[in-house]
């Protein structure tokens, strides 16, 4: 058996079980160390081509996970993950909430002035979303105004997670730019 083969019908078997402790290790979510043991497993199926056998099967395996597990981390910390659209809008740093739920118009406002200055936010926000090119205006509200699940957008628009997040940082990046320039 030459050392650059793979043998991808043995991993579950052989080192599913020591990525995930690998993982839980990291993560400290069941659910979320299965999910990138088995994204591990379709990057390492993906990419069998490149394996040169430099390294054991496993260690190779654990070099995709801890890539994975760092794109985790990064999606959290970019707050791409479960924290749509939080970003600061007011000069007092201490105060950051949700953007689009709490500055786009409400029409139960008491305040006249507020009322005002939330529906000039949402004209903004529309002309601003009017702009982007179709497909990142059609995952941003998807996404952060309908609330949808990424999965179901990818089934829906036939993209995988990360294309979906780009397209949604491109979105954000271009709102703000815009509402800079036009709103605030």
């Amino acid at each position: 058996m030459p050392a650059h083969q793979l043998h991808p019908e043995k991993w579950v078997d052989q080192y599913a079980d020591y990525l995930f402790n690998f993982a839980i290790a990291r993560v400290s979510d069941t659910e979320i160390a299965k999910d990138l043991v088995q994204e591990t497993f379709f990057a390492g199926l993906k990419s069998a081509n490149n394996y040169k056998g430099d390294a054991a099967e496993r260690t190779w395996l654990i070099a995709i996970l801890k890539r994975k597990i760092i794109d985790h981390y990064r999606k959290i910390n970019s707050k791409k993950g479960k924290a749509e659209v939080r970003i600061n809008y007011s000069s007092n740093s201490d105060v950051e909430g949700d953007w689009l739920q709490e500055q786009v118009a409400d029409p139960f406002a008491k305040s006249g002035d507020k009322s005002l200055e939330n529906e000039e936010l949402s004209l903004a926000l529309q002309e601003c979303i009017a702009k982007l090119p179709k497909k990142q205006a059609l995952v941003f509200k998807m996404k952060t105004i309908q609330g949808m699940a990424t999965e179901d957008i990818c089934n829906e628009l036939k993209i995988n997670p990360s294309n979906l997040w780009v397209l949604v940082h491109r979105a954000r990046t271009a709102l703000m730019t815009c509402l800079n320039q036009n709103w605030f």
